[in-house]
């Protein structure tokens, strides 16, 4: 388990949930990339896949918090686009 991908893990996990609040204050996906979060999440699962076939630790908990957390965040965008989309046809 090495210290720097533990604080490294940590801080993308205090961030992530301030990105989902603004995901759900905005109710819109502008500014919002979908390419960008599918991007992080799979590597978050890759990262998942690295643990359990290389490296089991404690560590791995910290990558599953940050895929759910993104998971969370790519579903929001797509809420979001939906309400983007019908609020252009009106």
């Amino acid at each position: 388990m090495s210290i720097f991908e533990t604080i490294m893990l940590l801080c993308f996990a205090a961030s992530w949930p301030l990105n989902i609040v603004k995901s759900l204050k905005a109710r819109s996906s502008k500014g919002k990339s979908l390419a960008f979060l599918v991007t992080i999440w799979v590597g978050y699962a890759g990262g998942i896949i690295h643990k359990i076939l290389f490296s089991r630790d404690p560590v791995m908990a910290l990558y599953i918090l940050n895929f759910v957390m993104v998971g969370i965040d790519i579903t929001l965008w797509f809420i979001n686009r939906r309400r983007d989309l019908q609020s252009n046809a009106d």
